[in-house]
């Protein structure tokens, strides 16, 4: 995806060597500016409630005071916009799972590397939710059971081509990987999503997945 300059991130770090590691490399990454650093869920809080909102949280999970996980309905209400990627030192898919069913786009372990900090930004800004397969698919299988059985599938009016972007993403391809499967650009991947989004009704990679296998679209 192609960022632009003024896509912001505020970051929710109680560990001030690793918030000033984390904001120094977003620092450093063209299109993206990092204007707020939190210690805590209610500093975070605090600033929302002065009014604006980042496009991007990055949220420690375990903060003094309230946890990352039990604030992501009041950050979420406050910040309804912002796309929310918990931070973890481990891969606790317990922890995790329960972070996205509260409302976090994603998630990034704290031993992620540079580049993949803002591999997930982008990840997170152009709709999708990053986080392991294995993780997804437990998401996947709650949200699909959520979904009313008595529903009768609808004609959703997909192209052959979106019905094919949509089994490369229920098999856990990211929009990178998608483009090199089909041997198609980045930007028309972006494009397709988007009417998949669209006609689907639904705002993320993870509903849009939940959906077309509930619907049998996949």
């Amino acid at each position: 995806m192609s960022r632009t300059n003024d896509t912001r991130v505020w970051l929710v770090e109680d560990n001030d060597s690793y918030r000033k590691a984390v904001a120094g490399t977003l620092g450093r990454s063209s299109g993206i500016q990092c204007d707020r650093e939190s210690r805590s869920a209610e500093e975070l809080i605090a600033e929302l409630e002065k009014g604006g909102a980042p496009d991007v949280i990055l949220l420690d999970i375990q903060l003094p005071g309230s946890d990352g996980i039990s604030s992501l309905p009041l950050i979420r209400s406050r910040a309804p916009k912002s796309k929310i990627l918990v931070l973890t030192a481990f891969d606790d898919s317990e922890k995790i799972y329960n972070a996205v069913c509260a409302g976090a786009s994603g998630y990034l372990l704290k031993s992620a590397g540079a580049d993949d900090i803002v591999q997930a930004i982008d990840e997170a800004i152009s709709g999708g939710a990053p986080m392991t397969p294995s993780l997804a698919i437990r998401v996947l299988r709650q949200f699909s059971d959520l979904l009313s059985p008595s529903k009768l599938p609808e004609d959703y009016e997909l192209s052959e081509r979106e019905i094919g972007i949509l089994r490369l993403m229920a098999e856990g391809f990211i929009k990178k990987e998608i483009a090199e499967q089909l041997s198609i650009s980045q930007h028309t991947v972006n494009s397709h999503i988007r009417r998949i989004y669209d006609k689907l009704h639904v705002h993320t990679n993870t509903a849009a997945v939940a959906k077309a296998i509930r619907e049998d679209i996949v």
